[in-house]
């Protein structure tokens, strides 16, 4: 059985910080933090709130990514600004096609744009070509999309 928790990308000026920002806001099982660049971190958790995005957003005051991951097949995203500027997406298309996720529910196109408007949002220089390959691209595990997704943002150090 695959990876069923998320992961958090923000800025944060300390691993401690984060984890218990991360655990107001309703995030649990906070585990690992990988530290990106210029102050951004990964960071692995079991499970989130409806509102955990909103309230860490709301409590760092800096962007994020979230992405939740099904059995390691499927990843939904979601994004925010502390302006409220926000954006959600889905990766492994093919695997979501096969749990009956509706596709449609998640297109593309509109994806595309809310990534890179997000991504200007936060002071990164998106790849828009590679954002939309990882929308639309497939791989054995979500987590890969997942990473490649968030160097396509521009995220410092990510690879």
């Amino acid at each position: 059985m695959g990876n069923s928790g998320g992961s958090l990308t923000t800025r944060s000026t300390s691993t401690g910080e984060l984890h218990q920002l991360m655990r107001a806001a309703g995030f649990t099982d906070i585990d690992d933090t990988e530290a990106l660049a210029e102050g951004w971190r990964v960071t692995n958790f079991g499970d989130a709130g409806r509102r955990s995005l909103a309230n860490l957003v709301q409590g760092t005051g800096a962007p994020a990514v979230m992405v939740s991951f099904h059995d390691s097949d499927v990843g939904f995203i979601e994004a925010l600004t502390p302006d409220g500027n926000s954006w959600e997406g889905l990766l492994n298309r093919e695997m979501a096609e096969s749990y009956e996720i509706p596709l449609e529910h998640f297109p593309v196109g509109p994806t595309v744009a809310g990534a890179l408007a997000w991504s200007a949002a936060a002071g990164l220089t998106p790849d828009e070509e590679a954002i939309r390959q990882t929308l639309t691209g497939s791989a054995l595990f979500a987590e890969e999309l997942s990473s490649a997704l968030l160097a396509a943002l521009g995220l410092p150090g990510a690879a």
